[in-house]
């Protein structure tokens, strides 16, 4: 049995195929997890969905903003956008079925074995793990519970920017969504700065990536998707799987054992500009 994390799809579900036929995958013996943003923005958002739900207790997905937002738009919140392709998932015959598989799915999938962490956008360096997971069940409960319609009605936002125990309601539950689902840049107060986003090397002298602050947590290996434009830096813990399936680059997953470091990838053809 052999279990592999595979970075941003975003309904690129031949890619995904593709990928796991190399990969050799048994659906009936190996699992996967997968590091968010299923879908949205690639051809085949209803493909992906369907196929990964398929698989049952054979995929862990944990929640990135591209699922998040097609769940608020199901809430009369979100707004689609020109590039989103989610329209089929919502006219499909079995969509009431398939956004409550999404909205059941966790933002944090914790590992003792390994000691790895699978997020969609990143970890806040101030949190413990104890503290990550509290946060993530905190959330979920929220959005599995009888107040998930409104929450979706209070998701958008980038403040509050900085953490604190003292944090409450929507701003608490917003801050730690955007840590799990949107963050990449945060300052040296440990301030967000979501507007930040692109490859580093281009931000203020103040403002770093997340993943170049000390953690609380020094050994815990983080896998997580979200950054396209991020070349892997060679942090030790740290695996980026996001390699720009959409944009043209490559679909990747990562083998999970105790080195993780095997990696498998496939090309993909441009779905998407780059923006």
């Amino acid at each position: 049995m052999a279990t592999y994390a595979i970075g941003d799809i975003q309904g690129c579900y031949k890619q995904l195929k593709e990928l796991l036929l190399k990969l050799e995958f048994k659906s009936d013996k190996d699992k996967l997890w997968f590091a968010g943003d299923i879908i949205n923005r690639g051809p085949d958002s209803l493909k992906t969905i369907r196929f990964i739900k398929s698989l049952e207790d054979n995929a862990i997905t944990v929640l990135g903003n591209h699922d998040l937002h097609l769940l608020a738009i199901a809430n009369g919140r979100g707004k689609q956008g020109k590039k989103d392709t989610v329209q089929p998932i919502l006219e499909a015959r079995d969509s009431d079925s398939l956004l409550d598989w999404l909205l059941h799915r966790p933002l944090v999938h914790y590992q003792k074995k390994n000691h790895v962490c699978l997020v969609h956008a990143g970890i806040y360096p101030d949190w413990s793990l104890s503290q990550i997971l509290s946060y993530s069940k905190e959330l979920e409960n929220i959005l599995q519970g009888p107040k998930s319609h409104e929450f979706f009605h209070h998701m958008y936002g980038d403040k509050p920017r900085k953490w604190s125990d003292n944090l409450s309601g929507w701003d608490r539950l917003r801050f730690i969504t955007n840590c799990f689902t949107r963050m990449r840049y945060i300052d040296n107060n440990l301030k967000l700065c979501l507007k930040d986003k692109g490859a580093p090397g281009k931000q203020d002298d103040n403002v770093y990536p997340w993943f170049e602050f000390e953690n609380k947590e020094k050994d815990l290996n983080i896998v997580f998707g979200h950054w396209s434009t991020l070349k892997d830096p060679k942090i030790k813990h740290l695996f980026p799987l996001d390699t720009g399936c959409l944009w043209g680059g490559k679909l990747t997953a990562l083998k999970i054992n105790h080195k993780l470091k095997k990696q498998t990838s496939v090309k993909c053809p441009k779905s998407q500009p780059i923006t």
